[in-house]
């Protein structure tokens, strides 16, 4: 293996900004924010709109979508009858 080539990996904090969850986990990333860990250290952190704490599919809930908007945008672009037909 070469050296000097592979990004370095260190610990980083991803934190949740939805449900406020966090990790601390291994990572390339390269942030200049940080936060103060659990342990008393400090350490890189990286915001995700979204994680297993706040993602519909992991907890359970349902997000109400606009499904009569996309229908209505959908006629207005091919027409009520586009696909009835085979």
């Amino acid at each position: 293996m070469r050296s000097g080539i592979h990004p370095i990996s260190r610990p980083v904090v991803f934190r949740d900004r939805t449900s406020g969850f966090q990790l601390l986990t291994r990572s390339t990333i390269d942030t200049q924010q940080t936060v103060e860990w659990e342990d008393g250290a400090t350490y890189p952190i990286v915001d995700v709109e979204i994680s297993s704490a706040s993602h519909p599919f992991y907890t359970g809930t349902s997000r109400v979508l606009d499904t009569a908007g996309r229908v209505e945008r959908f006629e207005r672009r091919y027409g009520r009858t586009a696909s009835l037909h085979h």
